[in-house]
């Protein structure tokens, strides 16, 4: 989707803005996510990006991160092959603490720190979480915070109300 830029009130270009997953209510945009394989090299840009859209919108769209698995393959032999976990709680815990905190981070297979960390625990849930519980209040929210206009070239542009 295109977000317009706005300098002194008036639009001077757009920026595209590219999402996973958007959930809307109608035309109204109600939910932000990113949908990964691991938050290896990908846990930055989504807490980025719940800041930018923020800053060019004015508004607070929930942004929300679903991890399918946060593993890597390793070893180089037979022998030593497996997998690693590649979950950064350190830069996690950064940006929700210093820039923002997302409105919902949920895992597919949870790591053991995730149920027993401070902060973890109260940021990171299961995906059956999402579903069943947090989806729908997150949908419910009172607050118009913008809405999806398509053009006629099938691009879809952010407009804030």
């Amino acid at each position: 989707m295109k977000v317009p830029v706005k300098v002194d009130g008036e639009e001077e270009f757009t920026m595209s803005y590219q999402h996973d997953l958007i959930i809307n209510s109608g035309e109204l945009v109600k939910i932000i996510g990113s949908v990964k394989t691991s938050s290896k090299d990908r846990l930055d840009k989504i807490f980025v990006d719940k800041f930018l859209l923020a800053k060019l919108t004015g508004r607070d769209i929930p942004h929300v991160a679903i991890f399918l698995n946060d593993v890597q393959r390793k070893g180089k032999t037979p022998k030593q092959y497996g997998v690693s976990a590649t979950f950064l709680p350190g830069h996690f815990k950064g940006y929700t603490v210093k820039l923002n905190p997302l409105d919902g981070v949920y895992y597919f297979d949870i790591r053991p720190n995730m149920i027993t960390e401070n902060i973890l625990k109260d940021h990171i849930k299961t995906f059956d979480h999402f579903l069943f519980k947090e989806l729908w209040g997150l949908i419910k929210r009172e607050a118009v915070v913008a809405k999806v206009v398509s053009n006629e070239s099938g691009t879809s542009q952010i407009h804030t109300t």
